[in-house]
């Protein structure tokens, strides 16, 4: 009879599989990270006004308003115009869940000025504290 042999046992980790998931996770993100931004476009009026300081993870309310007056918020994933008084509402409930949250105003540059009066006044009814205004920085031409 043979003696049968006896293996030693192996000490090292094949490392390739790991290394195949990761590029493979690292393309996945890389497609994905553009898509993530979310928002409407508005063409926001230039201003030289400094940046705020915005934590990363300071909760945000943002209300968009295009040129023609159709009003847009940041909540969900649905981009549909929202009527005025149900801006009122919408933020009067998330402005209770979170009272510490900052509420700014996009408005596009070709917007009459009484359209984002009426709109903040809406938002101080609802219970925002103070109401920030998104604009862009000057280019330099």
């Amino acid at each position: 009879m043979t003696k049968a042999r006896r293996r030693k046992p192996m000490s090292e980790i094949n490392v390739v599989p790991y290394i195949d998931v990761m590029l493979v996770l690292l393309v996945i993100f890389m497609v994905t990270a553009p898509l993530m931004t979310q928002g409407i476009k508005v063409d926001l009026p230039d201003a030289a006004s400094g940046p705020m300081d915005l934590g990363a993870d300071e909760p945000l309310l943002v209300i968009s308003v295009k040129a023609d007056g159709t009003y847009y918020m940041n909540v969900g994933a649905e981009e549909e115009p929202v009527v005025l008084s149900l801006i009122g509402e919408r933020a009067a409930k998330i402005i209770r869940a979170r009272p510490d949250i900052r509420v700014l105003i996009e408005g596009d540059e070709n917007l009459a000025y009484g359209t984002v009066i009426n709109l903040m006044n809406v938002l101080q009814t609802a219970g925002a504290q103070g109401v920030g205004l998104i604009t862009e920085p000057p280019s330099n031409q």
